[in-house]
C-alpha cells in the first residue's frame, strides 16, 4: 500500500542551521533516505521551502484569487513529504518512527488512493 509521510513541524524548533548539530541531523535524513531506497520503500519525496514561499490559489465565482503566504496560520508548517510503499499501516509507522524530526516534529501518515480499476 502507498502512503504520504507529510512532515510537520515548528520552524524554530530543531537545531539552528548553521550549526554542528544541524550537520548531524542532515546526515540522518541523508542515511533515512538511503535506507528507504536500499529497502525499496521510497517512491519520492521532497523538502519544501519555509511557508513564507509559498503562495495560496482558489478560484471563487470564476475570480482567480491569489496570495502570499500558507493556506493557513499555524504552529507547525508541512517542510516535506515522502511517498512510500508499505505492507500496512504499522509498517508505515514504523517507518515515520525513524524519520530524524519525529522528536520535535510530527509526521502525518495519509494512505494514497488508488483510482487504477475506476479507468477506462
Amino acid at each position: 500500500m502507498k502512503y504520504a509521510l507529510l512532515l510537520y513541524s515548528d520552524p524554530t524548533a530543531g537545531p539552528d542551521p548553521e550549526s554542528p548539530e544541524m550537520a548531524d541531523e542532515m546526515q540522518r535524513w541523508f542515511q533515512f533516505g538511503n535506507d528507504l531506497m536500499g529497502e525499496s520503500k521510497i517512491l519520492g519525496g521532497e523538502a519544501l521551502h519555509p511557508t513564507e514561499a509559498a503562495t495560496t490559489v482558489k478560484k471563487r465565482n470564476d475570480t482567480l484569487i491569489t496570495a502570499d503566504g500558507p493556506f493557513a496560520e499555524t504552529k507547525e508548517a508541512l517542510g516535506g513529504f515522502y511517498l512510500i510503499e508499505a505492507k500496512d499501516i504499522d509498517d508505515a509507522i514504523t517507518i515515520a518512527s525513524d524519520i530524524p524530526n519525529i522528536h520535535y516534529g510530527t509526521v502525518e501518515i495519509r494512505p494514497i488512493m488508488d483510482f487504477s480499476d475506476m479507468q477506462d
